[in-house]
Order: C-alpha cells, then structure tokens, then sequence
C-alpha cells in the first residue's frame, strides 16, 4: 500500500478538482444566460479553450520540459483558482470571456504537465491500473458534479458553485505540494524560450516522429477513431431529439445512464489491470469504443440509445486507460512536455474539421445516415489499429516492465 500513496494523492487532488469543474461548468453556463439572455453568448463558452489551446500549445511545451512539472502544475491550479474567484463578481460579459481565455491558457499547461508528471511517478508496470483509477475518477465527477450542481444551484445560486470550483483549484494544488519533487536536476537547467528555441524543440519532436513510425502509426489510428467519434457526439442531442423523438428529460437520463456505464468500466479496468495486457486495452477498447458508436447511430428508441451509449461508456475507458499508458510508456519523457502541447493542438483542429464536416453533410443528407457513415469509418480505422497492434513483431511495443524505445 506504501508504494500508491502518492498516486492516491495525486488521484484525490485531481478528482477533486474534476468535480469542482463539472459544477463550475454548469453554473457557468446558467450564469451567462441569466446575465446576457443569449445562447450565443452560452456557445461562445466552447469557443474559448480551443482557442486558448491555439494560442499556447506551440510553445508551452517548451516551457514544460524544462521547468520543474511538481511546482509548475501547483502555481496552475492558484492562478486558475484565483481568476475563477473573480467571475461571480464581474458583470461584464466581454471581461468574462477574458478571464476564461486567461484560465484556458493557465490551464493548457497542465494537461502535459500532468502527464510527464505521472509518468516519472508512477512505475511503468503500475500505470495501466492508475490510468484505469483516473478514468474512474473523472467518470465519478462526471456522474456526481452535474447533481450536485443542481442542488446547489437550487437553492444557494450559480455564485457559489463557481467559488467552490476555485477552492478545489486551490486543495488539487495543495494535494500536488504533498508529492515528491520528481524534477530535481531542472532547478539548474533553465534555458530563456526564444523564437530559436521553438524551432530547435520542434525539429527534435520531428525526429522522433520520424524515428517512432509504429508508435505514430498507432497514434494516428486511435486519434483518427476517437476524434472521429467527438465529433459524432457533436450530434448526439439533436439525434436523440430529432431523430429519435426523445425529450430532455429523457436525453438527461441517458446521459446519466452513460456515465454509470463509464463507472463500470473504469472499474472494471482497474480491477484487471495486471491480468490483462495492454494492447487489449488499447486495440479492444477502442474497437468496441466504436462500435459502440455505430450501435447508438442505429437506434430507435430510448432503450437501444441507453443501451448503446452504456456499452460505448464501458469499453471508451479502456481505450482511454490503455491510451495514457502507451503514450506514457512510449514517449520519452524528456520531449513529453512539446509533444503532448503540439499533439493537443492538432487534435484540436482536427476535432473542430471533422465536427465542422459532419454537420455541413448533415445539412444535405439525413443525419442519421451521414453519423452512421461516420461511425462506421472510425470502427474500421478501430479494425486496423486492432490488427496492427495484434502483430507478433510489435509485442515489445507494448511492453508494460520496461520503458519501449521506438526506432
């Protein structure tokens, strides 16, 4: 038990934090309709992180790789915390969306930060299992933040739930202060980030990419399923109530539902984390991930939606799990930081294509039609990325004792 008590730390630290941003999440969103009565206002909430991520993604990961991650990811969640104390008492809309813009830029730096840092923490042949327990954690908020929300927006109001988020901004980094610093030969190792140093960091992620062909082949076949099936959920309210015919409250309870399948699975991942190896994570999960998807798209009523988006809740957290593991065991460590940040950043844009692609195709065809089509590409891209990852010559790729060298 010795040897998780400071994953446990870091695990408790940010659940807390994913609970606090479900119900900060919520509270805003009500908060900018009652202070400005639009929906655009509301859409130009989702707006904000993108581009946020656009703006720092290019070089923050150069600043990652070589500061110190421990107090790095501490001074993130103070400042996130303290610009989010701000939002209830400011009024003006424009003054909002610039504090979001300030907290989205804070907060594209943790992601990678979090990432390098768990990888230097937690022993290799332990990740799967603390990736499985993170994925539970974050279905757990996803399940609890949304009520809680609803409860205290009931009867204390929007002001509050949005205070509570920056406090739990505050405890997460003061979780992070109880860890062991995992960075002691940075301290002395500051370079100044100029325009030289970007270019010079962006040709050694290049070599790696060139140098690391499986795991890039690997890489671009799960993000290539996984971005195609967020961009499916861009289209998952409207189907359910246009297509299916469903109400939001029906909409509501699948949602919920969902989650508790989400729940299950992390669960269940974590449970057999050392019986089951990794590329099964990895090429099952993401497989059934998509099919999932296919299943949801081919529905024709409330039951077969809930059952379907379960089944697709259950096995995403194992694609999820068995995702951060060989990314973590794969990457090295050194170079994390820029390539988590660039990699981030294209996901981005070519979440917002394909997104930007399905509903310009759901405009001319039906869209049941056009979302099945969609799923059934991401499941065959599933297909391959299964069959690639089952080849005999790459079990070293996806060896869970010793870090994976990709030449």
């Amino acid at each position: 038990m010795g040897a998780w008590k400071n994953p446990i730390l870091l695990i408790t630290g940010i659940g807390i934090s994913y609970l606090g941003n479900w119900i900060y999440l919520i509270a805003l969103n009500i908060s900018i309709l009652n202070l400005t009565g639009s929906a655009a206002a509301v859409a130009g909430l989702f707006i904000v992180r993108p581009v946020a991520i656009l703006i720092t993604n290019t070089w923050s990961g150069s600043v990652i790789d070589r500061v110190n991650k421990r107090k790095l990811m501490i001074f993130i969640d103070i400042v996130r915390g303290l610009l989010v104390l701000l939002i209830p008492f400011i009024k003006e809309l424009w003054v909002i969306y610039a504090i979001l813009l300030l907290i989205n830029m804070v907060g594209a730096f943790f992601g990678p930060s979090s990432s390098v840092y768990i990888t230097k923490l937690i022993p290799s042949e332990n990740r799967k299992r603390f990736n499985s327990i993170m994925s539970m954690t974050s279905s757990g908020a996803f399940l609890l933040g949304p009520a809680i929300a609803g409860i205290l927006i009931m009867y204390v109001g929007t002001e509050l739930c949005i205070i509570i988020n920056a406090i739990t901004f505050i405890v997460c980094a003061f979780f992070i202060y109880l860890l062991p610093n995992v960075d002691e030969k940075l301290e002395s190792a500051r370079d100044p980030i100029r325009w030289r140093t970007l270019i010079k960091d962006w040709k050694v992620v290049k070599e790696f990419a060139i140098n690391a062909k499986f795991f890039f082949l690997v890489y671009f076949l799960f993000q290539g399923a996984m971005l195609i099936g967020f961009a499916l959920d861009s289209q998952e309210v409207t189907f359910i109530k246009q297509h299916l015919q469903l109400s939001d409250r029906d909409y509501g309870l699948i949602v919920s539902i969902t989650g508790i399948g989400a729940l299950a699975g992390a669960f269940m991942s974590a449970l057999i984390a050392k019986k089951v190896p990794l590329k099964m994570y990895l090429g099952v999960g993401m497989f059934l991930t998509s099919v999932g998807y296919v299943f949801f798209y081919s529905s024709y009523n409330f039951l077969t939606a809930t059952l379907a988006f379960v089944f697709l809740g259950f096995f995403m957290a194992f694609a999820n799990a068995g995702y951060a593991t060989y990314f973590q065991n794969s990457v090295p460590v050194e170079i994390m930081g820029r390539f988590g940040s660039l990699a981030e950043m294209l996901q981005g844009i070519i979440q917002i294509v394909f997104t930007l692609i399905l509903g310009f195709f759901a405009e001319w065809f039906s869209l049941q039609f056009v979302c099945l089509t969609f799923s059934v590409v991401g499941t065959l891209l599933a297909f391959i990325l299964f069959i690639t990852i089952l080849l005999p010559s790459k079990a070293n790729y996806f060896n869970e004792t010793a870090k994976v060298v990709n030449i």
